[in-house]
């Protein structure tokens, strides 16, 4: 069998750890796609890619446009559900179900949508098989105050990564849960300002460079099938995660 390019498909690669994973895929060698629903991001991401990098607007919600924009695909060997979306600050009773929703669509239906329209591809493809990485989060495991939306979405992932590692395993399909902790990126500006802790104080966290992350996904993206990476945690040292609350 000859030299056969490997497929990365990276999802909310716009900006921020998206574009930081994208990047690295793309210098590892992988012919990367970036998805996304604002083109001028998109676009800003491939040009810093070159040749490596192609994009396509596409919103994860939308069935029908996952699926066409994967059925178009010859090969996807590392599938990056990375979109995602928080809500604004609220106590349980202050959530709008509008907020609630547009929450779990976009971080626990799109991450399946991508998942289940992915392995369709892996399952055909020769040689069969590949890697589904799901952005999991600290607030997978913990959650933050007035955050109940964002922290059930995650906990949702790690069962569907458990789900997607557990129906793949005979198709040499492997899927991991990257739950990361404070990259610095816009989302986290914030915490440089100070956030809301449990016990109701208001304090500065630390954050670290998004490109260590990106250097995992390249890691984990480069492993044989073989071999299964279910979790990994990695976050800025010192923030409020063992013992939080």
């Amino acid at each position: 069998m000859g030299f056969v390019t490997r497929v990365a498909v990276v999802t909310g690669g716009g900006s921020g750890l998206g574009r930081e994973m994208a990047l690295a895929l793309a210098r590892a060698g992988f012919q990367v796609w970036v998805t996304g629903r604002t083109e001028d991001k998109l676009k800003e991401t491939a040009a810093l890619g070159g040749e490596q990098v192609r994009w396509a607007v596409l919103d994860v919600v939308d069935g029908a446009a996952v699926r066409g924009f994967f059925g178009g695909l010859g090969r996807v060997d590392v599938l990056v559900n990375n979109a995602g979306t928080g809500a604004p600050a609220a106590g349980v009773e202050d959530v709008a179900e509008a907020d609630w929703r547009r929450v779990v669509d976009t971080n626990l239906t799109g991450a399946f949508l991508c998942a289940q329209a992915a392995y369709e591809v892996m399952l055909r493809q020769q040689p069969k098989g590949g890697r589904i990485i799901n952005n999991g989060s600290i607030s997978a495991h913990v959650p933050r105050p007035q955050g109940i939306a964002y922290t059930a979405s995650k906990h949702a992932i790690s069962g569907l990564t458990k789900g997607l590692e557990l129906e793949g395993r005979a198709h040499g399909i492997t899927a991991c849960q990257i739950d990361i902790g404070n990259a610095a990126t816009a989302m986290t500006a914030r915490m440089e300002q100070g956030v809301l802790q449990p016990d109701g104080s208001i304090a500065v966290e630390p954050t670290f460079d998004p490109k260590i992350v990106a250097d995992f996904v390249v890691r984990i993206a480069e492993l044989p099938t073989s071999v299964a990476v279910p979790t990994l945690t990695v976050m800025a040292a010192g923030m409020p995660y063992v013992g939080r609350g």
